[in-house]
């Protein structure tokens, strides 16, 4: 199968966004710059794209202009082992960018992510419903998922 990278469309800001992830994702490096040349239609040696790698996953970001911006129909989701985990990408990622409900946030560039703990999915997965609901209520009224609340407001604490 190919491989599948996604291409993250910023107006000027590639490069520096690339190397923001990279310094909060673990195993993780920029690969290659590439920039405009005489024929763009941008600056001749600005940046064109930016190729990095998030623990292995392969992005592209694009200095395209300002055409085109993120929005929360697409996002990243980081699967968290635990709270530590939820604390640490929720502090980087936020930091200048703004807090949304249910996990939700926007980095200082406008790309969504979704900061997940683990356990949060095994309790809305729970095979008695009433827990599963009970969570699902708890997290409909969080920003960042705490664990601790969760497993409480599910009757698990």
């Amino acid at each position: 199968m190919p491989r599948i990278t996604p291409n993250l469309w910023f107006d000027t800001q590639g490069e520096e966004a690339a190397k923001f992830y990279v310094s909060v994702f673990p195993n993780s490096k920029i690969t290659n710059v590439s920039y405009y040349g005489e024929d763009g239609p941008r600056p001749a040696g600005t940046v064109l794209t930016v190729e990095f790698e998030l623990d292995g996953q392969p992005y592209l970001a694009l200095n395209g202009g300002p055409e085109f911006t993120f929005n929360e129909a697409v996002s990243l989701s980081i699967d968290c082992a635990d709270q530590e985990e939820v604390d640490y990408y929720w502090t980087k990622l936020s930091e200048g960018g703004e807090e949304g409900p249910c996990g939700w946030l926007k980095d200082k560039f406008g790309l969504s992510w979704q900061v997940v703990p683990q356990d949060l999915v095994k309790l809305l997965a729970d095979p008695d419903a009433g827990r599963a609901q009970r969570a699902m209520k708890a997290m409909l009224g969080m920003k960042k998922i705490v664990v601790a609340e969760l497993h409480k407001a599910a009757g698990q604490a």
